[in-house]
């Protein structure tokens, strides 16, 4: 690991990654965080290739990101994002109800659409002649295509770290990709056109391209 700046937040990702997780890589959703609070953070890294003892000890499954401020360590990209919304107003209302909301709206988009999601679309790499979880991912859907159509944002009437997780879970090409939700279209759409996950998504890139020119060199 590189040294860090215990005065700021730190974020820790790979070192580098295959093009094809290079966009969702989920350091990300910590970056669009600190953009969008105004939050200082400073972005580390650690081998994806060799995940050694060091890696162990912040994130026990191997995985990124896990996030380092001050004396804290926390790790799954949920835990990291709502510590940095406590950090400021922008991310987490300071009101109860709006502030419950948005708590219960972020768990939503990682327990209820996520965990969905994924495991379906682990299934369908091995290109079965039916994905047995298709139906219960289009019930989260349609869901979330009556409460799009519905309303602007998730929570407390404005864009709150709910919108933040749930954007990001929902712009994957793949669950885009199944079926016609427009009004949920429109909403990620909405959410990924903002400057601070624009540039988030940029860095991030980025410092995969980064990676790659000093791998050339190495060779």
């Amino acid at each position: 690991m590189g040294s860090a700046n215990s005065s700021v937040p730190t974020i820790w990702t790979f070192d580098w990654v295959p093009d094809g997780p290079r966009g969702f890589v989920r350091d990300l959703r910590l970056r669009w965080a600190c953009e969008e609070a105004g939050l200082d953070y400073q972005v580390r890294s650690v081998p994806f290739e060799d995940r050694g003892a060091d890696h162990l000890a912040h994130q026990p499954f191997r995985q990124v990101p896990f996030l380092t401020d001050g004396d804290l360590r926390l790790f799954e990209s949920g835990a990291c994002l709502l510590h940095l919304a406590e950090k400021s107003e922008v991310l987490m209302p300071q009101d109860a109800a709006e502030k419950a909301d948005t708590l219960t709206w972020v768990i939503a988009a990682l327990n209820s659409v996520e965990m969905v999601s994924l495991p379906w679309w682990f299934v369908g790499l091995s290109n079965p002649p039916e994905n047995p979880l298709e139906d219960w991912l289009r019930s989260r859907l349609d869901v979330l295509e009556g409460v799009f159509a519905a309303r602007d944002w998730l929570a407390a009437g404005r864009f709150t770290a709910a919108d933040l997780i749930m954007a990001d879970v929902l712009r994957l090409p793949w669950v885009r990709g199944l079926g016609s939700y427009p009004a949920t279209d429109a909403y990620v759409a909405r959410i990924c056109a903002r400057p601070a996950f624009e540039k988030a998504h940029a860095d991030q890139m980025a410092h995969f391209a980064a990676a790659d020119v000093a791998r050339d060199g190495e060779t």
